[in-house]
């Protein structure tokens, strides 16, 4: 019988060999548009690099309704499109979101990030500070974790396939430091290590997710009409789903431990961090959160979907108010580095604007 190691590995190698053999078909057949953006062929290697319980199906099925941007008490308007802001620059910038969470999540569940052809090369690559392996996990939670860290790692595959040579390299990535800054920031008091337990380790997963789906659901509008035309707006609509997904399930967890310490009288107190982190985010990223409360009622408004309390829209950030969170400040323009990001982002949108 095969421990569940073993089951992990044997896995992981077919996943990349799968993976391996549909990029290389896909850089085989790809035509470009402009910017060097890869459009032709996606869909096939959307297919099959995600075969592991068709995770991304459907996803692509999406409308540019599913990233409007709601409207709420503490929202702010919709970022303004900009010329100079092209949908290379848009990718890049998710991109960079993307090796951030990917290596989040692949160090939590196997204890090593990205592997080199991954991160790619040249001017601006970068290393990654911190993460270990989470251990004393369950059955259920390594495969909960190993989910998240196999669909991040397929998200940057993915967006370094259709960006092709313009994709840009791994930055460098802190993700210890900075979960310490941030929780000190937040009122956190004794430090903040989210390899701790599995539950330390869901509101550090929680101060990524949110953000994420924001992120994506902001820089819609910016996508070019030849990137809609071409899929790109469907594509991006569908990395958004499947982060709305892991957001989902990671606020669900964190309402349902409440629940349940409740019950049994027993000290949790990781919603309330989830909480704290969220006010944090709203200081720095311009409002758009929607705390955890534990439902006591049908007329308790929603704390699982981060939305609109008025019309359950889900949020947007622009591509500032996200910046100003990863790097970890408030207003002010000109930050370029901080935070997750020691050394700032790569590509054409690394400076804050306001």
């Amino acid at each position: 019988m095969k421990t569940g190691s073993a089951r992990n590995q044997q896995g992981a190698k077919s996943r990349q060999n799968s993976l391996g053999n549909a990029s290389t078909h896909a850089n085989q057949q790809r035509n470009t548009y402009q910017g060097g953006i890869t459009v032709d062929l996606l869909t096939e290697l959307h297919q099959k690099g995600v075969s592991r319980r068709n995770f991304l199906a459907g996803a692509s099925a999406l409308t540019a309704a599913s990233v409007l941007a709601g409207c709420a008490d503490n929202e702010s308007a919709l970022p303004v499109t900009d010329s100079a802001v092209t949908d290379t620059v848009i990718l890049n910038f998710a991109l960079n979101l993307e090796y951030l969470e990917a290596s989040f999540y692949l160090y939590a569940a196997t204890g090593s990030g990205l592997v080199a052809a991954d991160m790619g090369t040249g001017t601006g690559l970068g290393t990654v500070t911190g993460g270990s392996k989470i251990s004393g996990l369950t059955g259920q939670q390594q495969d909960f974790l190993t989910e998240l860290a196999y669909t991040e790692q397929q998200h940057v595959r993915f967006l370094r396939s259709a960006l092709g040579s313009a994709a840009i390299p791994m930055p460098a990535i802190d993700i210890v430091n900075s979960f310490n800054a941030l929780a000190t920031a937040a009122g956190i008091s004794g430090g903040f290590n989210p390899y701790a337990s599995f539950n330390a380790f869901l509101v550090g997963a929680f101060v990524f997710e949110d953000v994420g789906v924001t992120a994506y659901a902001g820089a819609a509008p910016l996508i070019s009409t030849a990137g809609i035309t071409s899929g790109l707006l469907s594509y991006a609509a569908g990395i958004q789903a499947v982060e709305a997904y892991h957001a989902g399930s990671i606020r669900t967890q964190l309402t349902a431990g409440a629940i349940a310490a409740a019950a049994t009288s027993t000290t949790y107190p990781y919603l309330g961090y989830a909480n704290q982190i969220a006010t944090l985010r709203a200081s720095l990223g311009g409002g758009n959160e929607t705390q955890l409360t534990v439902p006591t009622s049908i007329s308790t408004p929603s704390s699982i979907v981060a939305a609109s309390s008025n019309t359950a829209v889900g949020y947007a950030r622009n591509l500032d108010q996200v910046l100003h969170i990863v790097y970890g400040t408030a207003t002010g323009a000109g930050v370029n580095k901080g935070g997750f990001f020691p050394k700032g982002l790569n590509g054409g949108y690394t400076v804050t604007q306001s």
